[in-house]
Formats: structure tokens, sequence, C-alpha cells
């Protein structure tokens, strides 16, 4: 009968209540039990008797019904494990500095290719805009050879043309020179600094953090933003804020805002200086000359997208700028050169810095994914080693594990050992 009753009760309910109950007094609490849900079972139903049998198991869940279990004292259980791991290291030293030393080599030498990766991948991911700014780019196509060129020089009548004719797909469009080494200076103190001229709108675009002044810190064209390491190298402690400073000894500016050091893994982050564009317009004739002239390709163009506009959608926009919006007097050129304006997306700038018919092919990336895969390969290959050499000296235990056994070590105990020891 206690066979059948035992059939229809749950018996992962039964399994539990033999699992924590005292051997004394399970048969005799559990026959009772058992009549008891039978007789529910019929009156009840199968499910309310079920769920009532597992009432009764939980309510006798008490300390006088529990199990006693000896427990072990682990701390001086482990404290002998690494006793016993540290003499076998010191008794074998050429094996433990050949195992723990390739391990040790091949984890260093994953870690520090890992650092790079992740470095290298991280790349211009400091700006919160990263996946929104790109720097325009024009190919064209030689008319006798085939040939397909491409370069990110621009004409400076093409921002403005951009701006007016394209503001659906561009928050920013912004006209800058190249990244090179000024002097900056003071009545009593003077420094070679690398800048960038570029107009009012890169605070935002970049996502700079300000530490005195604001986005608009670019607007006035006589300003000039410093880093922080900058503004402490001319200043100190001082307030840096409308300071005067003055350029290659011939553009005075006045600095509107300083913002915290842009880090190395940056397009940006050798700049320590930002100043607009409009000033290195007015201290430039020769760049004053070019406002209108698309035969002059000497400058670079960087874009921010509209926040719902994606970099495919905005590339096939501005794809035939030329055709639509090039001079009259150049359309015979652009029909035979068939020029086409391009986006570079920031998030491409460092790892695909090859370019194959003016589109990017590849670059740094090639180098990331081999280290990758070399760093991969070295820690598997030091796993493999140490497991390998471990697996070989585990003869030279058996003696050890069979006394172990015969004193009353169980598989678990002796599991835990050497992993104690190989941790």
């Amino acid at each position: 009968m206690e066979s059948k009753q035992n059939e229809n009760a749950p018996k992962w309910v039964v399994r539990f209540f033999h699992w924590y109950c005292n051997d004394h007094l399970s048969e005799a609490v559990l026959g009772d039990m058992l009549e008891l849900y039978e007789r529910r079972r019929k009156s009840l139903g199968k499910r309310k008797a079920d769920l009532l049998f597992l009432w009764n198991v939980l309510c006798f869940l008490q300390p006088f019904a529990i199990k006693k279990y000896q427990h072990l004292n682990t701390s001086g259980m482990y404290k002998s494990y690494l006793k016993i791991g540290w003499r076998n290291l010191l008794r074998n030293k050429g094996y433990s500095f050949i195992n723990v030393g390739g391990l040790a080599l091949g984890m260093a030498v994953a870690t520090l290719i890992g650092l790079w990766v992740y470095d290298e991948i991280s790349f211009d991911k400091y700006h919160k805009n990263y996946e929104q700014i790109a720097q325009v780019r024009r190919r064209i196509t030689d008319p006798n050879t085939g040939i397909i060129k491409g370069g990110e020089n621009c004409q400076f009548p093409m921002g403005a043309s951009l701006k007016n004719n394209y503001p659906q797909y561009f928050k920013h469009i912004l006209m800058a020179f190249w990244v090179n080494e000024h002097v900056l200076s003071t009545t009593d103190k003077k420094l070679p600094k690398i800048g960038e001229f570029i107009e009012g709108g890169a605070p935002d675009m970049l996502s700079l953090k300000m530490l005195r002044g604001t986005y608009t810190a670019l607007n006035d064209p006589h300003s000039i933003i410093l880093s922080k390491s900058t503004a402490e190298a001319f200043f100190g402690n001082d307030d840096p804020i409308n300071k005067s400073l003055k350029i290659d000894n011939r553009m005075d500016v006045t600095v509107t805002g300083v913002y915290e050091d842009l880090p190395q893994n940056a397009r940006f982050g050798e700049v320590q200086f930002f100043s607009p564009w409009d000033l290195w317009v007015l201290s430039n004739d020769w760049i004053k000359k070019s406002e209108n002239d698309w035969g002059n390709s000497s400058f670079n163009i960087y874009v921010q997208l509209q926040p719902n506009i994606s970099m495919e959608t905005a590339a096939a926009g501005i794809k035939d700028f030329w055709l639509k919006n090039g001079p009259k007097e150049l359309q015979e050129d652009i029909k035979k050169y068939k020029p086409e304006l391009l986006l570079y997306p920031m998030s491409q700038w460092h790892l695909y810095s090859e370019f194959k018919d003016g589109l990017p092919a590849g670059g740094r990336i090639t180098f990331v994914l081999l280290f990758g895969i070399v760093g991969v390969f070295v820690l598997l290959l030091a796993c493999i080693n140490f497991m390998n050499l471990s697996t070989a000296r585990s003869e030279k235990r058996a003696r050890e594990v069979g006394v172990r056994k015969a004193i009353g070590s169980i598989k678990s105990q002796l599991v835990q050992q050497f992993v104690s020891e190989s941790f």
C-alpha cells in the first residue's frame, strides 16, 4: 500500500523529505503523511492533495527533525592543501619554474596584447557623438587611365554650399585647417603647442569636457580654448579666462574656455588648443582669396549627422554634390572626371586608414586582428602546457592519493586539494 502511495505522491517532495529528516523519524512520519495524502487525493483530487502534502513536508522542517551533519574544519583543510602544495613546489623547483613560469608568461603576454587591442578598438570613442561624426572626402576617376583617386582635401566654398543645400543631413558642418604646431606666447612665456583652427561648433561636435567656459567659447573670432595642461603651463593655478595670448606672434586671442585633455587614443588627442576658423582666414590672405576658389583644395571639412539620419543616407545624399552644386564653368570637367563626395566615419579613421579606389580598404585593423589571434593562441598554448605538465606528473602523486583514500578522503576532497594546488 505504501509503495502505491509513494507512486502517487510527488517524488521530488518525498526525496526532499528524506534529505532533511532524521532517519529515526522519516519512516514513521512519512507513512502517516502518505496515508493522509491518499485520503485527500480521493476526496479533494490529486492537485490539492499534492499541494497539501508539500505544505505538510515544509511544516515539518523543524530543528528537531533535521539531520545532524558533521561539519568539517574547512579552514584547516584548505590550509593543509596550501601547505602541501607549497612543499611540492619547493621540492620540484625545475618543474615548478617551467609550469608556473610558462603559464604566467603566457597570461602576461595575452594581457598586454589584450590591452593594446582594446586601446586600438576604443580609438576616438571618447567623443559621445563618435558614431555620427565623419570627414568629407572626395574621389575622381581619371578618364585617361580609369584609375580612381581619392583625398581628404576640400575646397573653401564647399563648406558653405554643404551648409546651404544639405541642412537636413547635418547638425554641424565645420571648416578646418590641418593640425599643426604653433607658438603660443604671453608677455613672459613662449611655448610651442599643437593646435587646430576650426569653426565654432567643434566643442559641441567633439563633446569636449569644458572645465571652464561653454560650447560657444569659439564663437568669437579672436578666442581660444586651451587644454587643461596647456592652461596650467601658462597660468598655473590662476583662472585663465579672459587672459590674453598670441599665436605665432601675430594673432591676438583671448582665452574663453578650458577643456579636459583628450586621451591619446583619439584623432585630436595631440591637440592642445582650438581656435576659430575665422581667425585663421582673417590672418592669411591666401585663404581669404580662396573663399570662392573651387580650384584650391587645401582644407578639411568635418560633419556631424542629424540625430535621425544614418551615415549611409547622408553619404548617398551628397554623393552627386558636384553635379548639382559645382560651378558652371567646371561642368565639363565634372562630367569628364565624375567626382563624388564621400563620408569617412570617425569609427574608421584609425583602423581603416588605407584606401583603395578612394574607399577605406584596411590599415591597422589587420594588425589588431593578427595580434588578437596571437594573444588567444599564446594563452591557449600556455594553458595546454600547464595542463599537460600537471597531468604527466600526476603519476608521482598516486601513492599520496591512495593514502588519503585509505584514511577516509572522498573524491570531492581530492579534487579540491589538486584544484587548490593549481590555484
